[in-house]
């Protein structure tokens, strides 16, 4: 008995897939980062909300393509917080609009 439960036990062990892990570049984190929130400004509320504010979307859109990195990895940070519904409380949209308006003048 104890020697079949060997056998299984190496069976098994030699049946298993190894776990394979990569290490990503921090290129490729900066980058879903800057599409999450490209993705964000695509959105039909925002768009709303942003020419109501005087902005196209396109100008954002350029404007985020021309932040830093830091700036890219704050921004998504907050897109991140949203809700998964993708209903916007009005405070969050309006700190995102802010921090597009800010980053728009500042540019």
């Amino acid at each position: 008995m104890k020697r079949l439960l060997g056998i299984l036990i190496v069976a098994l062990g030699l049946i298993a897939p190894a776990a394979q892990a990569e290490m990503i570049g921090t290129d490729q984190v900066v980058q879903s980062e800057r599409q999450r929130v490209q993705a964000a400004l695509e959105r039909p509320e925002v768009v709303q909300a942003l020419k109501k504010m005087g902005v196209d979307a396109k100008d954002a859109a350029v404007r985020v393509d021309a932040m830093s990195d830091s700036e890219v990895a704050q921004l998504a940070g907050m897109v991140d917080m949203l809700p998964a519904a993708g209903a916007l409380t009005n405070e969050q949209l309006i700190v995102i609009l802010l921090i597009v308006l800010i980053l728009i003048i500042a540019l």
